[in-house]
């Protein structure tokens, strides 16, 4: 917390919202809860998204912190597609299968069919030849 700097001069330049991203997937709850601990005394929550890798399966208990400190605004891909081209072996970003059904769980209202994501995930995961990143979209596999 030692790095973070208390003026944001990104503001009267027009920025909206600031991603704090977890681009190589390491962060851990414990680490994601003392940065927003940090930074949210000096930073209004609404202006706040998180921006998690997957790569050693904490991105959906991190995003779970972001939840409870007030930040409503996640990124996330279908199957947990992505990467990071700067650190070998990261993985995708939270699979958006994955957050949903993290989110409806805890009752909140996304507006978006669950349902539907899983099945474009196994449709993109097919066409692309790989495997589905998503735990909750491994889980809902049509069995034949």
């Amino acid at each position: 917390s030692s790095g973070i700097n208390a003026e944001c001069p990104l503001r009267p330049g027009g920025c909206s919202e600031i991603s704090l991203g977890d681009t190589i997937g390491v962060g851990t709850p414990g680490k994601i809860k003392e940065l927003l601990q940090a930074i949210l005394p000096h930073l209004p929550v609404e202006n706040l998204a998180l921006h998690m890798h997957d790569t050693y399966g904490q991105a959906v208990a991190n995003v779970y912190v972001g939840l409870d400190h007030g930040i409503r605004v996640f990124d996330s891909s279908v199957s947990g597609l992505g990467g990071c081209p700067y650190a070998q072996g990261a993985s995708g970003n939270v699979a958006t299968e994955d957050l949903l059904y993290m989110l409806h769980d805890n009752g909140c209202d996304t507006g978006v069919d669950i349902d539907s994501v899983i099945e474009t995930g196994h449709f993109i995961s097919d066409f692309l030849e790989r495997i589905n990143g998503s735990k909750v979209g491994i889980a809902k596999t049509p069995r034949s």
